[in-house]
């Protein structure tokens, strides 16, 4: 999708509500404290949790997931932001914190 709207890590306003689509195992290993987890598989079906009156910012690994989420949220009527370079950017480029649910030292899977 061409209109896409995209914004680098260091553009997401704070407090901004920031939905993750990857998957479980990824989310579990390391993710941003506050986020929403929903699959990218899942998302057709959860739809109704993402919040419909503000932007959203769309994260996955590298940004292949979370560009399709975008495109098919926007689509639905939501306002969604694709985070360019996903969980890659935030924690190793720009070294953002993350947190785990394993209890050991989170990491992007």
């Amino acid at each position: 999708m061409s209109d896409e709207t995209s914004v680098q890590v260091t553009e997401i306003p704070e407090g901004a509500p920031i939905l993750d689509v990857r998957e479980d195992d990824e989310w579990e290993a390391g993710h941003i404290e506050g986020a929403l987890h929903i699959p990218l598989a899942d998302l057709p079906a959860r739809y109704d949790e993402v919040p419909l009156d503000e932007d959203v910012y769309v994260i996955c690994r590298t940004g292949g997931r979370s560009r399709r989420a975008v495109a098919w949220l926007n689509g639905n009527g939501f306002d969604a932001i694709n985070v360019t370079g996903g969980m890659g950017a935030w924690n190793l480029d720009h070294g953002k914190p993350i947190v785990s649910e394993t209890g050991d030292e989170p990491w992007v899977k």
